[in-house]
């Protein structure tokens, strides 16, 4: 039996849930019911017995991953070209922190149709506009197939490292394995090749991908912005927390370049035990989620239990 919330346990659980979801999802993401509701019967491009359901509902490894996958991506000179071009993300962070979460919850729990039209919508009018000629004067293009597998990888890769650094269950290697697959579904339709579908071939894929990165001043400049956003010390001192946590999930040969290291010691007596605190109070307030739920509903399912422990695992997934 799940004991009862007293009043102000539940003021702070719905504090913090309105604050992530609003941050996250923006004002109307949570209010485009149709979306996940409908229609029954659709399991949309994974289905509740996916690896993908299991993983993508994780609220901090998701949050961690997420902006883990930021900092990789922004690696590759011609990714970082296109965000610092053409991204409002210095005046309007927000927004496009809410249209990136709005892409991957709507692929992953959204039915087949609604999954599909984001994929074209993305692919077909916003990518042809995201074009031009990175700062060492190669032409770029966010249609590029070499360029969205990249950074497809990127951020599959630091979402499964997310959930299994942050207390969740981890996987077997077969479900790592199947993971990368499903997730290669929506990858391919947004136009990326040669994507890897194994835990073996991602980690074969990001060492030969290595000769290509370099931490841009662009890069360095754009994640110092992430690390220190916030309109007061509360907020500020919450992103660097969560920044803190995301870095900690990146292979060391990507953290040195970006400007990220931090000591042994530090990472493991600071950073650590401040992302397990802020996970643990993310996963009490984000579980069970609305999305989610409504994913499941359609399917004539109940979601699995929220993990209820949170163990901080030695490492993430080496990738």
């Amino acid at each position: 039996m799940t004991a009862r919330l007293s009043a102000p346990a539940r003021g702070l659980k719905a504090y913090v849930r309105h604050e992530v979801n609003v941050s996250v999802h923006g004002t109307e993401g949570l209010r485009l019911r149709e979306r996940y509701a409908d229609p029954p019967g659709d399991p949309g491009l994974f289905g509740p017995d996916s690896v993908t359901w299991r993983v993508h509902s994780d609220s901090p490894g998701m949050l961690m991953g997420g902006f883990a996958s930021l900092m990789l991506q922004s690696l590759h000179p011609l990714a970082m070209a296109g965000v610092d071009q053409h991204s409002d993300f210095r005046t309007d962070p927000l927004t496009r922190l809410n249209r990136t979460a709005a892409y991957v919850v709507t692929t992953t729990y959204g039915s087949r149709q609604v999954a599909e039209a984001a994929v074209a919508y993305v692919r077909d009018r916003v990518h042809p506009h995201i074009h031009g000629t990175a700062p060492d004067g190669r032409p770029y293009s966010a249609g590029d197939p070499h360029l969205l597998t990249w950074v497809h990888v990127a951020e599959v890769r630091c979402f499964l490292a997310g959930y299994e650094r942050f207390g969740a269950p981890p996987l077997t290697a077969s479900e790592r394995d199947r993971y990368f697959r499903e997730v290669a579904v929506p990858a391919r339709l947004l136009g990326a090749r040669d994507v890897p579908e194994s835990a073996s071939e991602v980690a074969q894929y990001l060492r030969d991908m290595q000769p290509e990165l370099q931490a841009t001043e662009a890069a360095i400049e754009g994640i110092h912005f992430i690390r220190n956003f916030g309109t007061n010390p509360r907020e500020r001192a919450a992103v660097r927390v969560v920044m803190n946590g995301a870095a900690a999930l990146l292979p060391g040969w990507a953290r040195d370049p970006l400007r990220l290291g931090r000591s042994d010691a530090v990472r493991l007596l600071l950073d650590r035990p401040l992302a397990q605190a802020a996970g643990r109070t993310l996963r009490w307030a984000m579980q069970p989620s609305e999305i989610v739920g409504m994913a499941y509903a359609r399917m004539g399912r109940t979601p699995p239990a929220p993990h209820s422990d949170w163990r901080v695992h030695a490492e993430a997934s080496n990738f």
